[in-house]
């Protein structure tokens, strides 16, 4: 039976793009979110870490299921059109462009 939307991604959009007065808003920041988290990644040598962020929501997915984590310093970068799981911290454009100016350029090792 097919319904007027096929996925929960086109559900998704449908709902976030569209407020009462059917006006399309922007994108969707995964880094103003609350279910963005940072988590440590073991590096190669021993005592040394990586910082790497993920969706405590669970809406990164790789096609075959797996949950995908980002390079910390990307953070910025992952947005989609809509979530029905985002939940604000705030004024999102103040937000991403101090994010932007903190962030590390590269993939950055710390120590234990």
């Amino acid at each position: 039976m097919k319904t007027e939307f096929d996925t929960d991604r086109e559900i998704e959009t449908s709902i976030a793009t569209l407020d009462g007065t059917g006006l399309a808003h922007g994108p969707v920041y995964c880094a103003n979110c609350i279910h963005c988290k940072l988590v440590p990644s073991p590096a190669e040598a021993a005592g040394l870490y990586r910082l790497r962020v993920r969706c405590d929501a669970g809406k990164w997915r790789k096609k075959l299921g797996e949950e995908k984590i980002y390079k910390y310093f990307t953070v910025a970068r992952r947005s989609i059109p809509s979530c029905l799981s985002y939940e604000d911290m705030g004024d999102s454009d103040d937000f991403i462009r101090d994010l932007r100016k903190v962030l590390p350029t590269s993939d950055e090792t710390y120590s234990f």
